[in-house]
């Protein structure tokens, strides 16, 4: 006899579905998937025993799986941050977005596009020279444990001073540039490195080190490769490369919140 299939089972199924999805794009390429490929398999093995009611296996392994779940936050802590983080990355923000729009125009938001313009310049110059940087914008996340390992500056966003900042020459050019509350908050700061270890051979450490950053917290990270110039954006662990111009700057238009 069939089981009737009805709307509310479609939506759980669709639901498991894209929990799932999300949980394979935050820990692919990371240690951390073949752990989880392991836990659900024990999963699946678990519920086979208890539907071929063999209590005292299903026993056993309920135990091991309740457990298990204190195990599971301790082991995944950096990925179920990173969830949290793109969940409000994507929804809190655009809902603040939306209703920020409600009362200013895009011209009118506070420093806004200026801002914008000015750290699309220097990208673009410092793309075009050479020149090797690392930018962190932040959003909701504090950022002074990080800031605090670098100089602050707490200087106005200007592209001649990011360019300056980031010249080979200068003490200030190791490390990164945060970028906070509308001002160059701190310069030669020290980043976290991701975990992920299937990477592309040609990224650096600049690269590793923005989305090492943006898994930590929900700041936009901007890379110039120095080998390259080539223009690469980090945001909730994922790396955007070989970006044009206009698509940096529709990237912090659309991602960041000024």
């Amino acid at each position: 006899m069939l089981v009737p299939v009805t709307v509310l089972d479609i939506i759980d199924i669709l639901l498991v579905a894209l929990i799932l999805f999300q949980l394979y794009r935050l820990i692919r390429g990371t240690s951390a998937f073949s752990i989880f490929i392991v836990v659900f398999l024990i999963y699946l093995f678990w519920l086979i025993v208890k539907a071929l009611d063999m209590q005292l296996v299903s026993s056993l392994l309920g135990q091991v799986m309740g457990v298990g779940v204190i195990a599971l936050i301790v082991v995944f802590q950096q990925e179920v941050r990173r969830f949290l983080l793109v969940i409000g990355n994507r929804y809190v923000q655009n809902t603040r977005l939306s209703l920020r729009r409600l009362f200013f125009s895009e011209a009118e938001e506070p420093g806004g596009i200026g801002i914008v313009e000015e750290i699309v310049k220097a990208a673009e110059s410092m793309g075009q020279k050479k020149i090797g940087a690392l930018i962190v914008i932040s959003r909701q996340s504090r950022l002074g444990i990080y800031a605090e390992t670098g100089e602050i500056i707490k200087a106005q966003i200007g592209a001649e001073l990011l360019e300056t900042i980031f010249f080979k020459n200068t003490p200030l050019h190791d490390g990164a540039v945060i970028i906070e509350d509308n001002l160059i908050f701190s310069a030669r700061c020290l980043l976290p490195t991701t975990d992920q270890v299937i990477m592309s051979p040609h990224l650096g450490m600049r690269h590793r080190a923005a989305i090492g950053m943006s898994e930590q917290t929900d700041a936009l990270v901007i890379v110039v490769s120095e080998e390259t110039g080539s223009i690469s954006v980090a945001n909730s662990g994922e790396l955007r490369e070989d970006l044009k111009t206009n698509e940096l700057r529709n990237i912090l238009l659309m991602e960041k919140v000024w």
